[in-house]
């Protein structure tokens, strides 16, 4: 069975791109708009293997939509990918703190991009 992934972008540029990268490698793919919407989407699909966050979004933000799925026990160890504009220190480390395992800075490469995906479910 291929594996879920959750894509959350409030650019629906950014979310059909990413989520097109990931259909071609075989992976099932959920889109949210915001952190709401994602957390949503997570409640209520059957299994999420890993999910690909923005950071800027309107009602919740990434940091917060991370902070909650963390603080959830069955999420715990769910892989968060950051993917964002937000390339600064600051907003990495912000990231992973709150829980992310990988953050990258927008544009990402689609290739590193499925890399790491795949590095991640590995």
């Amino acid at each position: 069975m291929s594996k879920h992934i959750l894509i959350v972008d409030d650019s629906k540029t950014v979310r059909n791109l990413v989520a097109f990268i990931m259909k071609k490698e075989g992976f099932k793919v959920t889109t949210a708009e915001d952190g709401l919407d994602g957390l949503e989407k997570l409640y209520s699909a059957e299994r999420i293997d890993l999910i690909i966050s923005d950071v800027n979004m309107p009602r919740m933000d990434g940091f917060t939509f991370i902070k909650t799925v963390r603080e959830q026990e069955a999420y715990r160890d769910l892989p968060i990918v950051m993917l964002s504009t937000e390339g600064q220190d600051k907003d990495i480390q912000m990231g992973m703190t709150l829980g992310a395992n990988l953050y990258m800075v927008k544009p990402a490469q689609p290739d590193k991009m499925v890399k790491n995906v795949k590095m991640l479910l590995g």
